[in-house]
């Protein structure tokens, strides 16, 4: 009973119904729902208050930016549900929010494409020493296939590419990276591709938000060379998988380019596969396959593996 009546003061007002409705679109900062709602930030952010205590929301902190998603499903469907059936088809203020939600997707899209712009030399330069990224993408895709995954994490997301080139297969898509700048940028990526029910978080990757053994599908593309603990961010990633899920990590084999450490701050010089098989043995992985992409002067390696039991137990023996 005292759930219920949390809700259901929490939806009894029509800013915080049209921010549930806005919501259930995309995930939007506090900034964009106050110009959609065409209100101020302060008075926002006290709907917000309303509807995370009332479990209708979630706020993510992004630097100083505050995003917020809808909350668990248990708890929003049946109100979503009863506002279909009680809301016209044709309502003239969802109208109006959905054509300013519009514009924020505009801005997304603008914001995203002059960052681009803007360093698309530094992205080129990398690009030009390795095979065709399309290669490499139908290599990752042929690792893991196209049946359904229920929970898919892309651990150390950047632009959002893997959200967007896997998302599509899974129920849930969930992208995780420590840069503010590069989820904003995935965000308005994502967007611009309708992938709206791909949830991203800023976090660091040796300190995943997630419970353990909670993922089909765990992702590392183009991630490890740029991190100190390579070993410890693939421990982190087998804790969230479930017993048979799988990690698809995409890297450099071993090379000698060291102006990329100065350049371009790549922490490691690539990966051979004894480095990466004596890391899965470690945490509870069992290879599955590998394979090597040369055709440049940096050779692209994939690496899957399947988690085959609990990493507590590895620690314990």
């Amino acid at each position: 009973m005292a759930l219920a009546l949390d809700i259901l003061r929490a939806a009894s007002d029509a800013t915080r119904l049209r921010v549930l409705t806005l919501l259930r679109s995309m995930e939007l900062s506090v900034g964009e729902l106050a110009q959609v709602l065409d209100q101020s930030q302060p008075r926002v952010s006290r709907h917000v208050k309303i509807l995370c205590d009332a479990g209708l929301a979630v706020r993510r902190k992004e630097g100083s930016w505050v995003f917020v998603a809808l909350g668990t499903l248990a708890v929003v469907d049946p109100l979503l549900a009863a506002l279909d059936a009680w809301m016209p088809a044709d309502d003239a203020a969802t109208a109006d929010d959905r054509a300013r939600l519009a514009a924020v997707r505009a801005d997304r899209t603008a914001a995203a494409a002059s960052w681009f712009e803007a360093h698309a030399g530094e992205w080129d330069a990398i690009r030009s020493l390795h095979i065709a990224e399309e290669q490499v993408e139908a290599a990752m895709i042929a690792a893991l296939g196209s049946a359904p995954i229920a929970l898919l994490v892309d651990i150390g997301t950047g632009t959002g590419r893997m959200l967007e080139l896997f998302g599509p297969q899974a129920a849930q898509a969930i992208g995780i990276d420590r840069s503010s700048e590069m989820l904003r940028l995935a965000r308005a990526k994502l967007t611009e591709r309708g992938i709206d029910q791909a949830e991203l978080r800023q976090a660091d990757i040796y300190a995943l938000p997630l419970d353990t053994a909670v993922a089909d599908a765990a992702v590392l593309h183009h991630v490890l060379h740029f991190v100190q603990h390579p070993g410890a961010a693939i421990e982190e990633a087998a804790r969230v998988l479930q017993p048979g899920g799988r990690l698809l990590i995409c890297d450099f084999a071993p090379h000698e380019r060291e102006e990329l450490r100065q350049r371009d701050a790549h922490a490691r010089l690539g990966f051979s596969d004894e480095q990466m098989l004596s890391w899965f043995a470690s945490v509870g992985l069992a290879p599955v396959s590998t394979r090597t992409l040369g055709g440049g002067e940096l050779t692209v390696k994939l690496w899957m593996a399947r988690r085959t039991f609990d990493v507590c137990e590895v620690k314990a023996a």
